[in-house]
């Protein structure tokens, strides 16, 4: 009878062990299929962020009130907060999607300045690698290529440099892709399309580019001017130098 009840009680403690186990793995899975929280990752730029993931939370939480622990995943809205991430100024990219713990995952891309408009009497902005205008960062400050001038207030008004002057992308794109241009040019002034300035690192010679055509051309002109012409006339001889006709270095 004694072997009877320990066998007994065992068999009942083996089968409560097992119910115990089972009711903790439904809950578990139950959990899995309901909202428990996010995750943000943010793709830096040069090493700057010029969003946080803080600002992003907040953007979800004001956006999306009804986002809480416990709501089925289902019913979480990914188009929508994906929407409303890619509405920030300085976001280029989201991606939201559920992992199997019912963790928000959010995965952000920064746009990418390449070139800074400076206005003295208006914020600045940002132009970035496809050519669209951002506001400047009240906490980050990207050290890119100055432009400066009147036809870049156009391009303002625009919002972006593709519909109204396309060959502005090209001349920041040249000068970035040249490691010597990109330490020598830091500033470009844009009067308008066909009267483009440079200012340099080195020299106190103002630059005259013309239109931003022709830039192979024209910077090879500019490299023989250094080269050629500076070294037996001496870096302040000149205050001038024009490259806007073919085949010719004026300097005056």
């Amino acid at each position: 009878m004694k072997k009877t009840r320990i066998r007994k009680f065992i068999g009942f403690l083996i089968l409560s062990v097992i119910l115990l186990g089972f009711i903790g793995f439904v809950e578990k899975q139950s959990q899995y299929k309901t909202y428990q929280g996010l995750e943000v990752q943010i793709q830096g730029v040069s090493g700057l962020y010029f969003v946080d993931s803080k600002e992003i939370e907040s953007l979800v939480q004001e956006g999306f009130p009804n986002l809480k622990a416990g709501m089925m995943l289902e019913e979480v809205p990914l188009k929508e907060i994906e929407d409303r991430l890619k509405g920030h100024p300085f976001v280029k990219n989201a991606d939201a999607s559920l992992g199997q713990k019912g963790i928000l995952q959010l995965w952000i891309e920064q746009h990418q300045p390449i070139a800074r408009i400076a206005r003295p009497l208006a914020a600045d902005a940002y132009i970035t690698t496809e050519g669209k205008i951002i506001p400047t960062s009240p906490s980050y400050t990207s050290r890119v290529l100055i432009l400066h001038g009147p036809q870049l207030e156009k391009l303002l008004d625009q919002g972006e440099v593709m519909t109204e002057m396309p060959e502005l992308m090209d001349l920041i794109t040249f000068i970035n892709g040249d490691e010597f241009w990109k330490a020598q040019i830091t500033e470009v002034e844009v009067n308008s399309k066909t009267d483009i300035r440079l200012y340099q690192q080195v020299g106190r010679q103002v630059i005259e580019l013309g239109d931003a055509g022709n830039l192979a051309d024209k910077f090879e002109r500019i490299q023989i001017f250094y080269s050629e012409i500076l070294p037996r006339k001496g870096w302040d001889a000149y205050e001038r130098v024009s490259v806007k006709f073919k085949e010719q270095i004026v300097c005056e």
